[in-house]
């Protein structure tokens, strides 16, 4: 059973609904009707359906609505635990360990809410509960299949899920669920989810259900003419497995052509305003802006039955990490929360003075592996108002082997790396470029060069030190070397050396001060502790962290038991700093994560200025310097 509303949700929204239906599903005594809104896929994948589906979930919290969201991925795996970052990009972690899509960062950090492991539905999550209820004994002897076992737990899945709270006091129960329908309509992998969909539509009542489909319009030939066939056809697949799409959400490099849009309207069967486009803009922040400036508010009024009532008031805005579905101040007409979209959206188009910046990695082949650390660097680099230059480097192209392999893109790297306003060293996995990112740490902590080293980034910069200062050749971690006469990391105690999936040190741990002085702690803002996600199975290893502090390291920050090092600074140095966990999956854009903002500061050479408080970066978000909400379509082409 779901968890019943929370009465202050019901008192203070400025979105209100029509009243429950009678049916399964359809609200119940005192609980209004969950709505939902799904997002699915067609034509080609990676189309851009996770941003979409976040914008539209920014454009219902503008209104006041408490907003949470899903991600269906088809395939077996229980969790994107044990994929590599070239499959489906980065791991993304939540407070509870989950280790989920990509996407779900998208929609926390669009919506900025705190979503659970379960708010992640594979195929394997859903095989798995059904198999095990097969096994107890729950479905008394009945032949267990497809239709109607497997349909029926995924909506009972989606149903439970949705009423779960994602506010920061997780008391506040949505009021809307937007699924996003991972791959392409069509993949015979998700075939039990558009069946399940299907039904779900009428288990829950086509008042409170209303579905977006996101498809490609190519831009071919000489003339580069808009064509439609490919999202006919996709949409005609999806009608022909009963889900019959709202909304068209039109993929293209420029604005569709109002008789391009017709011509969709009248072979997929919905009404011209309901056939939106999303062009290529400058950024994803103005995603929501595009979207709203079509109208799809009034849209969305009328068809699942909301109402948005004009307010002056002032709050914090509901649905997110504020807790709370209060009134939402109006501004030129939208709310105050889009208003400071495009506060950041023009503050994005606008930066032009550059800081350059440097990641050293393992997967740079595909910008997917890091994107949390990238909007990290994006939201802290808005923040000072600079201009991001990113710059990869793959860090086995740093080591001296490659220079005799392949001797030009040894020199190109170098060369990178020596232009660097700032270097940053990702988290990481197995013996490949260690060495090279040992070479950076070095070069950065040498050259007095800002440096930011996460989880694995931490470790080099240890075992760096360990070797130039300490002189002891040959130290290592022992996930690199186990016979290393010197293991400064070492393999935690209660980790699993047999099992990958879900066995590392996983989610939201709290770090505690072991010297309140610290640069990073003034970054936080002086706060009495840090609790961040952590993914990693090494730690540094606490037996020899007196060595290690009496050459001039120091461990700044521990677990609450003492026992794990979390924060390491270098004092001295121009910036030096490197953590255990990973705090780019708490980076908001109106709320850069501090270890990224520092070494963005630092390699703008604005550090100091911060740290002394003469230097305030807040001022633009603040409401009194909001701009008139007025967007021209047009504004937002490339």
């Amino acid at each position: 059973p779901s968890p019943s509303s929370s009465s202050s949700t019901n008192n203070t929204t400025t979105a209100t609904m029509s009243s429950p239906s009678s049916g399964g599903g359809k609200g119940t005594a005192g609980r209004k009707p969950m709505k939902y809104v799904l997002v699915s896929g067609g034509v080609i994948s990676g189309i851009g359906k996770g941003v979409i589906a976040s914008s539209v979930g920014v454009i219902l919290k503008s209104i006041g609505m408490v907003v949470t969201s899903i991600k269906i991925d088809p395939y077996l795996n229980i969790d994107a635990g044990t994929f590599s970052p070239y499959e489906h990009g980065e791991v993304f972690v939540l407070d509870d360990g989950g280790e989920v899509d990509l996407d779900l960062g998208n929609y926390e950090r669009f919506l900025d809410i705190t979503l659970h492991r379960d708010n992640n539905i594979t195929t394997g999550k859903i095989y798995t509960s059904v198999i095990e209820r097969e096994r107890r004994g729950d479905y008394l002897g009945k032949t267990v299949q497809v239709v109607p076992h497997i349909t029926d737990a995924i909506q009972d899945w989606i149903e439970r899920v949705a009423h779960l709270p994602t506010d920061s006091t997780g008391t506040v129960q949505p009021e809307i669920c937007v699924i996003e329908l991972g791959g392409t309509v069509g993949d015979i992998e998700s075939a039990p989810f558009v069946e399940a969909l299907r039904q779900f539509q009428f288990r829950v009542g086509s008042e409170n259900f209303v579905q977006l489909h996101v498809s490609l319009v190519p831009m071919v030939g000489a003339t580069n003419e808009q064509k439609t066939k490919p999202t006919q056809h996709s949409v005609r697949e999806l009608r022909g497995l009963g889900l019959n799409p709202d909304f068209i959400v039109c993929r293209s490099k420029k604005q569709l052509e109002e008789s391009v849009k017709q011509k969709v309207s009248n072979f997929c069967h919905v009404p011209p305003e309901q056939v939106l486009t999303v062009h290529d803009c400058t950024s994803i922040y103005r995603v929501p802006l595009l979207l709203e400036q079509q109208n799809i508010v009034p849209l969305f009024e009328k068809r699942l039955g909301i109402s948005v009532q004009p307010t002056s008031s002032s709050s914090s805005g509901g649905g997110g990490g504020g807790g709370g579905s209060a009134s939402l101040p109006r501004v030129g007409g939208r709310g105050t929360l889009l208003a400071k979209w495009l506060n950041l959206a023009e503050r994005f188009d606008r930066a032009f003075e550059p800081v350059k910046i440097v990641v050293v990695g393992k997967y740079t082949g595909m910008s997917d592996s890091y994107a949390s650390l990238i909007k990290s660097l994006q939201h802290a680099a808005l923040a000072v108002g600079k201009k991001l230059i990113l710059e990869w480097i793959e860090a086995d192209d740093l080591e001296p082997d490659r220079k005799k392999e392949d001797p030009v893109k040894f020199h190109e790297a170098w060369q990178r790396l020596c232009s660097a306003g700032g270097i940053l060293v990702p988290g990481g996995f197995g013996t490949r470029g260690i060495e090279g990112k040992i070479e950076a740490a070095a070069w950065a902590r040498k050259m007095n060069i800002p440096y930011l080293g996460i989880c694995l980034g931490l470790q080099i910069a240890v075992i760096e030190f360990a070797r130039n200062e300490l002189g002891w050749k040959g130290a290592n971690s022992v996930e690199v070397d186990k016979d290393t006469p010197h293991p400064v990391v070492v393999f935690m105690p209660e980790g699993s050396k047999t099992h990958l999936g879900g066995t590392m040190r996983l989610g939201k741990r709290r770090t505690v001060w072991k010297d309140p002085d610290c640069l990073t702690r003034k970054l936080y803002k002086g706060v009495d502790f840090v609790e961040e996600r952590h993914r990693h199975r090494y730690e540094v290893n606490p037996e020899i962290v007196p060595q290690l502090e009496a050459k001039g390291m120091k461990f700044v920050g521990q677990d609450v038991e003492g026992e794990r090092m979390e924060i390491m600074e270098i004092p001295g140095h121009k910036f030096f700093i490197a953590v255990q966990y990973h705090p780019e999956y708490l980076t908001r854009p109106l709320k850069p994560s501090p270890p990224f903002l520092g070494l963005i500061l630092a390699a703008s050479n604005m550090l100091d200025q911060y740290v002394n408080k003469s230097l305030s970066l807040s001022r633009w978000a603040s409401q009194e310097e909001l701009p008139s909400f007025s967007l021209d379509i047009q504004d937002a082409d490339v």
